[in-house]
């Protein structure tokens, strides 16, 4: 598995994402089709490369970001000279979904290559889902 094409231009880790068809279970699948009304078999995703930006979780279809790498001919987002831009501005409204995340990966793929971010990954992921926000301190884990 190439761990750098399976990563979204905007800084998603789809080889760590739960819909991934490489990580989707039946419960998953079952959960993925209630909320967005599709069949259980369309659920799978296999990542935002593959799909041509097309995501199931926009309701467009259409990813406007997916849209902006195509047309500035840049792999990451990171690599634009407009980076970080409003496409990757997070809500408080999207902070359960990993789009919040999404400018901090793209930062750490900048500092420290993407073969350096892929290993810290499933860390990243970890703090974001898991770890108490304490201020001064970013997400903590309860084992620290």
């Amino acid at each position: 598995m190439n761990k750098a094409l399976l990563t979204s231009p905007c800084g998603l880790d789809c080889f760590n994402c739960p819909s991934f068809e490489g990580n989707i279970t039946e419960e998953y699948k079952t959960r993925v089709s209630e909320f967005l009304s599709i069949p259980r078999d369309e659920t799978p995703c296999k990542g935002c490369r593959d799909e041509k930006g097309h995501c199931r979780f926009v309701k467009s279809k259409n990813c406007a970001t997916w849209d902006c790498v195509q047309k500035k001919r840049v792999t990451y987002c990171y690599e634009c000279d407009d980076f970080p831009c409003k496409l990757l501005m997070p809500t408080h409204q999207g902070a359960s979904f990993p789009h919040n995340i999404k400018v901090y990966n793209l930062c750490r793929m900048k500092l420290n290559g993407i073969d350096k971010w892929i290993e810290e990954s499933v860390e990243i992921r970890k703090r974001y889902y898991e770890g108490k926000f304490e201020v001064g301190k970013g997400p903590v884990l309860n084992d620290e």
